[in-house]
């Protein structure tokens, strides 16, 4: 006898196996840093041993409901990218970034379409495969960049995270346009030359314009919870990209642009936000791969997987590193430097949600190039991911800054204040370094707080002695910085 699930019993089965992909998800996350592989490729693995011919059983093939869902999670992801990048990072990467997501793009997609002719693809679709695949995913960068224990140099990560962040339009752009072609339509070369730049400018305009609207109305409101403070910062994402993509904009850089200029703000409760929307970010990594996850089916991926081998290693050998290193030949970068950045190009949502689009548009063959699209990120994703550890210490491009403290203080307010804590790491060469509490002149509104040595936690008393590599926390006003920075050096960010 057959017996059907309700649907509570369907939907508990569901959440059932969703949860447990989430909690496998989460043990092995210690290992993949390890081997420095991004984590999202095991979402993406779980994704598929939880689908209808694997071992999960569950029957999922909705592209445009997974599109939804991949947006909102990428939008998150944006977010919280913009909310921790601070106003210096963007502006020391903003010509090399600048060049990556547009000509970097461009560049790739035509190498890469090259490469699939050459495997026996027509023109239209082997142009249209290489648009999809031509884009860096922010998801991925920051799983490995900031998520994976990895200390690189600030110019190298800063414009791999920002590239990430903003290359999507032009992939966009690129991808909409080949499916017109390949449907039959007629694109006017001259309209994708004037697209790429209105697309950027309408969604920074109003990405910094929602972002600047935001801190005000924050820092004049009165709100009793602190949980309602990142509703008030997540409403303020929805809002730009639903306003940019309206108005013929890019909807993930206006996301990426209220971000950052919310997070470069001063606002209420900002160590509290800082800490949510980093939650929010990854539970969105975890649901969004694996959900692409089931949409992949095992049995069409063997007949595409010479195919998608040979173009996911044409792309992280090949279209990924020359593109790359001609946008940023006249940079004049430090050679190691550059090869760092040819070789962290990772693919991760934002190619396989594009390979949607043709999927949604009843192209022909729009599902076999899916399925080789979910096979280049793999490939692409593992040859460069695995070796991102060796090859940050082979290029010398580790990050030699300060360590970050075993014990952190920080101070929570519903309202804005007229002062904030930092913390300083001690070096030998410090004023500071080797003085009593006692011996050093504070200004009226500042003092220290505690040493973190080591493990050991440290009253500030006078008599206590500073001594190399301890941190010292410091309550202090905005206009005593400079003065507290001659004394005990840079504050760690």
């Amino acid at each position: 006898m057959h017996l059907a699930l309700s649907e509570p019993a369907a939907s508990a089965v569901l959440l059932l196996v969703f949860g447990l992909l989430m909690a496998f998800s989460v043990f092995f996350t210690r290992t993949l840093d390890r081997l420095g592989v991004p984590v999202v490729l095991l979402f993406l693995g779980l994704g598929m041993l939880g689908g209808s011919e694997a071992l999960g059983g569950v029957s999922f093939d909705n592209h445009a409901f997974a599109y939804r869902i991949g947006t909102i999670a990428l939008i998150l992801i944006l977010f919280d990218g913009g909310f921790n990048t601070s106003y210096r990072a963007i502006r020391e990467s903003a010509l090399p970034s600048g060049l990556l997501a547009t000509l970097g793009v461009l560049l790739t997609a035509g190498l890469m379409a090259g490469v699939a002719r050459l495997l026996g693809m027509n023109w239209p679709e082997a142009l249209l495969l290489g648009a999809i695949v031509s884009s860096t995913d922010a998801a991925a960068v920051f799983a490995v960049l900031r998520g994976g224990g990895l200390q690189i140099n600030k110019r190298p990560r800063r414009i791999l995270e920002v590239e990430s962040c903003i290359n999507d339009p032009m992939a966009v752009i690129l991808t909409v346009a080949m499916i017109e072609v390949v449907g039959g339509g007629n694109v006017s070369p001259l309209m994708l030359v004037a697209l790429v730049p209105l697309e950027l400018v309408v969604g920074a305009a109003i990405g910094i314009g929602i972002g600047l609207a935001g801190r005000w109305l924050l820092a004049r409101l009165r709100i009793r919870s602190s949980g309602l403070f990142p509703v008030a910062t997540l409403a303020c994402g929805f809002v730009a990209y639903g306003l940019a993509t309206l108005f013929w904009g890019s909807g993930f850089l206006a996301v990426f642009a209220a971000g950052t200029v919310l997070g470069n703000g001063s606002l209420p409760y900002k160590a509290g936000l800082a800490r949510v929307h980093d939650a929010i970010a990854w539970l969105s990594q975890v649901t969004m791969f694996l959900m692409l996850g089931l949409l992949v089916f095992p049995s069409k991926l063997l007949p595409v997987a010479g195919q998608g081998l040979v173009l996911g290693l044409a792309l992280a050998l090949v279209a990924r590193p020359l593109a790359t290193w001609l946008c940023l030949l006249p940079m004049r970068l430090p050679a190691n430097e550059v090869k760092y950045i040819c070789w962290v190009g990772l693919r991760g949502a934002v190619p396989i949600i594009l390979a949607m689009f043709p999927v949604m548009a009843d192209i022909p063959g729009a599902d076999r190039i899916f399925h080789i699209v979910f096979f280049i990120v793999v490939v692409s994703a593992i040859v460069p991911g695995a070796s991102i550890v060796p090859s940050t210490r082979w290029l010398g491009v580790g990050d030699r800054e300060a360590p970050s403290p075993s014990a952190a203080i920080e101070m929570h307010s519903l309202q804005n204040l007229d002062g904030e804590i930092r913390v300083y790491h001690i070096e030998s060469t410090v004023a500071a370094c080797g003085a009593t509490f006692a011996e050093i002149q504070f200004p009226e509104h500042a003092s220290a707080i505690l040493v973190v040595r080591g493990t050991e936690l440290i009253a500030a008393r006078g008599k206590t002695r500073i001594q190399e590599n301890d941190h010292v926390y410091i309550f202090l006003k905005p206009q005593d910085e400079p003065y507290i920075g001659l004394l005990f050096g840079n504050h760690t960010e």
